[in-house]
């Protein structure tokens, strides 16, 4: 790993102005997939600014949101009072991932940005269009048993890697930035971009600009909700299918959903299709009916046919899972 310089801001605008005039620079905060990316040499910063230090380290609850400070750890956040009553899905996401130690460090705003686990990706001497503009995939020909069946392109099939922006995105949670324009707020489920011919652009950050919070709001069926996880090991694993659930319900009909997948899309992958036809149904028949509608546009290839049957399973009992929770 390269020689790099670290510069340690103490508030948002010095840290804003630091990364405006300082070339070859980017953010850093608990470090565990930056430091993980350039280990691997897959990037090369030669420069460092440490943001641990700005006031971004809390949780804001109202009586119709919750704000999450970008430097909130993993931790912290899955363990609050207000996220455990609010926001059963994301607290579960939180913890089904990576290990209490990593969980201490990583931060709700790294989470957001945390990028692909193709071993292709983080290998240099393997073709990635990701990484490298035309470089061409090594995945299609390769081993992609782990690689996205939804949101994928002749140029990408890297799938997104995050438990807890699957869990956000289901939750309507926004992203709130600050950069050299002033702040604005982005829709998490707009925040990122599927790969089409440009895979190297990931999401609507734009250059200079800083995650400083996650907005929440409250909901019933947020609050009604569940994580699973599916994947080949208990813990420290990516998942092959997640299912990021949340339902109300009027009597025994449901009347509003909330349905995100992950190990699946090559963006934390919301289901507003199968949400719509669950509303106003009842029982296991609906929930399977969403369960094929989320899989409708899904495309195999030779090692992850077995994603789509595998995640209509899970959708299906997670649903019957919020509805007997």
């Amino acid at each position: 790993m390269q020689a790099f310089d670290l510069l340690q801001p103490s508030n948002t605008r010095e840290a804003l102005a630091l990364i405006a005039k300082t070339k070859d620079a980017a953010f850093i905060a608990g470090g565990t997939n930056v430091v993980d990316l350039m280990k691997c040499g897959v990037t090369s910063p030669s420069t460092l600014i440490d943001i641990t230090h700005l006031p971004l380290g809390a949780i804001e609850a109202s009586a119709k949101r919750i704000r999450i400070g970008a430097l909130v750890s993993n931790s912290d956040a899955a363990h609050h009072s207000a996220v455990l009553e609010h926001f059963p899905m994301l607290s579960q996401a939180l913890l089904a991932g990576a290990s209490p130690q990593l969980r201490n460090m990583a931060t709700v705003g790294g989470n957001v940005l945390q990028r692909t686990r193709c071993g292709y990706f983080r290998d240099p001497a393997a073709a990635c269009n990701k990484r490298h503009k035309g470089d061409g995939c090594d995945a299609f020909e390769g081993v992609h048993r782990a690689h996205a069946v939804l949101g994928t392109s002749d140029a990408c099939i890297a799938t997104h890697p995050s438990d807890a922006a699957v869990a956000l995105v289901a939750l309507d949670a926004v992203v709130e930035l600050e950069g050299p324009a002033g702040t604005r707020q982005v829709s998490l489920e707009e925040f990122y971009s599927l790969p089409g011919e440009t895979p190297w652009i990931e999401n609507d950050l734009k250059p200079g600009e800083l995650i400083v919070a996650i907005d929440i709001p409250l909901g019933r069926a947020h609050r009604h909700s569940t994580y699973l996880k599916v994947r080949d090991r208990a813990s420290y694993e990516f998942a092959l299918v997640s299912v990021a659930a949340g339902l109300d319900f009027d009597g025994d009909r449901i009347s509003a959903a909330r349905i995100a997948l992950g190990g699946v899309g090559t963006i934390p992958w919301r289901v507003r299709g199968a949400e719509e036809a669950l509303v106003g149904t009842s029982g296991d028949a609906a929930y399977q009916k969403a369960a094929e509608i989320a899989m409708t546009h899904a495309i195999p290839r030779r090692d992850n046919a077995f994603k789509i049957e595998l995640a209509k399973r899970a959708i299906v009992r997670a649903l019957e899972t919020v509805r007997l929770g």
